[in-house]
C-alpha cells in the first residue's frame, strides 16, 4: 500500500514554490505593462501588441505582409476624424474613467437576452489591448486589462490616450494609425479628412480587415448623426 504520507507533502512542497514564483511572475509583468504605460506619456509606441501578432501571422501562414505605421502629433489628425472616432467607439470617452458603466449594463442585458449588438470597451481598454494583448480574448487577459485601464487613465490623460490609440489601432491589413489610413484610403494626410471621409473610415474599425470605407454608407450615416447629436 503506497505511503500517501510522504506523497502530500512532497506535492506541498513543490506548489507552494511553484505558486509564489507565479505569482512573483504575474507582479513582475504587470509593473513592465504599468511602467510602459507611464513611459507612454512622452515616447510613442515604436509597436503593439497587435502589429507584432499580425507579423507573426503572416510569417507563420507564409502570407506577404508590409506594415504601414507613422506617428503623428493629435493636433495632425483632423477635428473631424478625432470626433468620428470617439462617436463610434466611445460616445462617452470625456465622461467616464476608463469604464462606461452604462454600456457594460446595456451589453450585459443584451447577452441575458441573446441579442448582442454591441460591445462596450471603451477607446481606453482598447488602447490597453493593442498594446499588451492583442486581438485574442480570454478572462486571464480582461483580468489584466481592468487593472491597467485605471492606470492609464491615470497616467496619459485623455488627449494623450486618444493621441495613442488613433496613431496605433488596426485600420486594415498591416495599416495602423490614422495617418497610414487616410494615405492607404483617401490618398491624403490626416489633417486633411473631412466630416464624410472620417466617418466612413471609424465605420470600419469594429472589424479593419473584413471592412472597406466605400462599403460602409449605412453605418458612417450613423456615425455623422451620433457626431451631430454630440455637437460636432
Amino acid at each position: 500500500m503506497p505511503n500517501t504520507d510522504t506523497k502530500t507533502p512532497l506535492r506541498t512542497g513543490f506548489l507552494r514554490p511553484f505558486i509564489r514564483w507565479l505569482v512573483i511572475g504575474v507582479v513582475l509583468l504587470w509593473s513592465l505593462a504599468a511602467l510602459i504605460l507611464v513611459a507612454a506619456r512622452w515616447i510613442d509606441p515604436p509597436t503593439t501588441a497587435v502589429h507584432l501578432q499580425r507579423r507573426l501571422q503572416a510569417w507563420i501562414h507564409h502570407t506577404p505582409y508590409r506594415e504601414r505605421y507613422k506617428f503623428i502629433p493629435l493636433s495632425q489628425i483632423s477635428a473631424d476624424l478625432q470626433h468620428a472616432v470617439i462617436a463610434a467607439e466611445d460616445a462617452h470617452f470625456y465622461q467616464h474613467h476608463g469604464f462606461d458603466w452604462h454600456e457594460i449594463q446595456i451589453a450585459a442585458e443584451d447577452d441575458l437576452e441573446g441579442d448582442r449588438t454591441r460591445g462596450a470597451s471603451t477607446i481606453t481598454q482598447q488602447l490597453v489591448k493593442n498594446l499588451f494583448f492583442g486581438t485574442g480574448r480570454s478572462i486571464l487577459r480582461k483580468g489584466a486589462e481592468v487593472t491597467l485601464v485605471p492606470v492609464a487613465e491615470f497616467v496619459l490623460g485623455k488627449q494623450r490616450i486618444l493621441e495613442i490609440y488613433l496613431n496605433v489601432v488596426e485600420w486594415g491589413p498591416g495599416i495602423y494609425g490614422a495617418e497610414s489610413a487616410c494615405r492607404y484610403y483617401d490618398e491624403t494626410a490626416a489633417r486633411n479628412i473631412g466630416r464624410q471621409q472620417a466617418a466612413r473610415l471609424a465605420a470600419i474599425l469594429p472589424a479593419p480587415l473584413k471592412r472597406r470605407p466605400e462599403r460602409m454608407n449605412n453605418y458612417s450615416a450613423i456615425i455623422l448623426k451620433r457626431m451631430g447629436q454630440m455637437g460636432w
